[in-house]
């Protein structure tokens, strides 16, 4: 009988071991994940959304490629010179 309730600690012990392991493994990940994530920002010209990362400034407006940038430069009266 001493042997069995032995046996039922020793196993408890070990399943609240590797359910601690589990649980911090998962807080890593989640924590790199967030850290890997970006902003997303929106395209002046076309509106779609993207990374920030991805994306091109100019005077504080967001576009998703340098056509788009173009495109907006020349509709609001072909920039300044």
């Amino acid at each position: 009988m001493k042997y069995l309730l032995l046996l039922a600690a020793v196993l408890l012990c070990c399943f609240l071991v590797r359910a601690s392991f589990r649980r911090k493994r998962e807080e890593r990940s989640r924590k790199a994940d967030a850290a890997k994530s970006e902003d997303m920002v929106r395209c002046a010209q076309c509106g779609i959304h993207l990374p920030r990362g991805e994306s091109l400034m100019v005077r504080g407006e967001t576009f998703c490629c340098a056509e788009h940038q173009q495109r907006q430069q020349n509709n609001s009266g072909g920039g300044e010179r």
